[in-house]
């Protein structure tokens, strides 16, 4: 058997020359996670988060459209407000659990495919998914047809959610990464004022005999339009390219990056800056319970599970308090309105401070924030009143939403990243299946105020899980953290 020599003369056999490719592999992941991380703020890298963003306004239109569209689905019969029995199909409650048992099988067992077959092709396949199956849901008379579409909106939507969250965290520098988070919340939280206009006055009406929350849903199905627009214009993740070992695309994607940047701010990129790379081998699942991941999935797992019941458990439910409260459906939908408007406003304010302060910090600030103007809610009778306080609410859950979307990407490295946070957002699926019920049994036992209690506690747990077990990420590169 033949054998090469070394620079001394001594033979290298063929797994000495295995282990000189992965090093140089390892090298080749850390040079093009450094130079995107010297990336200076240009058009370009914010295009690339807008595009993203395009996609994920459509997401959050379907994700949030719950609270909207649930008025009109009682109004017509298919599904009612209350059960009896605890995990009764026909109340709304079971909507609500169809949606989330999607998301947990798109994030637990779809997740891992974004680590296989690539960032792009997987978010353009899920966007089309969730489009056409929501298109169907909107024909759908009877709770089980509705139930089990919104179902497969859930699976479309769980991959989605896993893939932006990878695919950002990777294209964009450290420098930069909270505020490409807090951007990309901004748009995509537009789509919730949108569908609360759309509903407020579409939900009540019959629009040519078809009833106004399915018109709410098929205007939502327009997103397929923009499917193909931004498959063209996003290029792969540099960084899962290159530790797949596809080093050569990856080397183009980051040399046309480098050379737009240069052309639109007219200056040089700054020093390249030593560091270390990935290891680029096929992730294994078994990684996120294996030291330094172990105590972060432990961590984002209980996290998850409580600020699921917090902030869906307010944002589905408050038409639903609302009219708990006596106050008509119109009525209730346009107090939703008012708060809703708020949404946009928590991410596009972080966009002054995202990459300023600790992420782990913001995320317990603006967790305890949401229980403690929850509490003020459900004490609230005047209009204003109301409206100030759910905006309070809605302030704090989208500046945690940004954060713990940017928090989590950072916490594993690109081989496992998707399947990583997949998992770890199962645990907010999981719960979601029965946070409709719980939310519905507390108000139907102990009213508004038993209800909103029941929020406020899980993000006093959330706070507090944060605050104990975060790693700090302020500044730091992704292959860092990785090890």
């Amino acid at each position: 058997m033949s054998s090469t020599h070394n620079s001394i003369g001594s033979p290298v056999g063929a797994t000495d020359i295995d282990q000189i490719r992965v090093i140089e592999a390892n090298e080749t992941t850390g040079m093009i996670g450094a130079r995107l991380d010297r990336l200076p703020v240009s058009r370009s890298v914010w295009m690339l988060v807008l595009l993203i963003s395009l996609g994920g306004f459509f997401e959050f239109y379907e994700l949030f459209s719950t609270a909207y569209i649930a008025p009109g689905i009682i109004r017509s019969g298919v599904l009612t407000a209350t059960t009896t029995n605890f995990l009764s199909m026909s109340g709304i409650a079971s909507f609500i659990a169809a949606a989330f048992t999607g998301l947990l099988v798109g994030t637990l067992f779809f997740g891992a495919i974004a680590d296989k077959f690539g960032r792009r092709s997987v978010f353009t396949f899920a966007l089309l998914w969730y489009t056409v199956s929501a298109a169907i849901m909107a024909f759908q008379t009877t709770a089980l047809g509705l139930n089990f579409w919104r179902f497969m909106v859930g699976i479309g939507l769980g991959v989605e959610l896993v893939t932006i969250d990878s695919y950002l965290s990777e294209i964009v520098p450290k420098h930069i990464r909270g505020r490409a988070f807090a951007f990309n919340q901004f748009i995509t939280y537009l789509a919730v004022p949108v569908i609360a206009c759309l509903a407020w006055q579409l939900v009540p009406l019959a629009p040519f005999g078809l009833d106004g929350w399915r018109w709410v849903v098929l205007i939502g199905s327009v997103g397929a339009v923009a499917i193909w627009v931004i498959r063209r214009r996003i290029p792969e993740s540099p960084r899962w390219l290159a530790a797949h070992g596809e080093s050569k695309k990856a080397e183009l994607i980051v040399a046309e990056l480098e050379r737009r940047a240069e052309r639109e701010t007219g200056k040089p990129l700054p020093t390249l800056e030593a560091a270390s790379g990935e290891v680029v081998e096929t992730g294994q699942f078994w990684e996120i319970f294996s030291r330094p991941f172990l105590s972060r999935t432990v961590m984002l797992s209980f996290f998850h599970v409580f600020q699921t019941i917090g902030l869906y458990g307010f944002s589905n439910w408050v038409p639903s308090f609302l009219i708990k409260q006596g106050f008509e459906v119109t009525t209730s939908l346009g107090y939703t309105l008012g708060i809703t408007l708020v949404m946009p406003c928590g991410p596009l304010i972080a966009l002054l401070y995202g990459d300023r302060f600790e992420r782990k910090w913001q995320i317990v600030v603006s967790s305890l924030l949401v229980a403690g103007a929850g509490l003020l809610f459900a004490e609230a009778r005047n209009p204003i009143f109301i409206v100030t306080t759910g905006a309070l609410v809605t302030l704090g859950a989208t500046t945690l939403s940004y954060n713990f979307h940017a928090y989590q990407s950072e916490l594993y490295p690109t081989r496992i990243r998707a399947r990583a946070i997949g998992f770890v957002y199962s645990w907010s699926r999981l719960s979601g299946i029965f946070s409709g019920f719980l939310v519905s049994y507390a108000l139907n036992r102990a009213g508004v105020s038993g209800a909103l209690l029941l929020i406020a506690a899980s993000m006093g747990m959330v706070a507090l899980s944060i605050a104990v077990l975060g790693p700090s990420t302020k500044g730091r590169s992704l292959e860092s953290l990785a090890t």
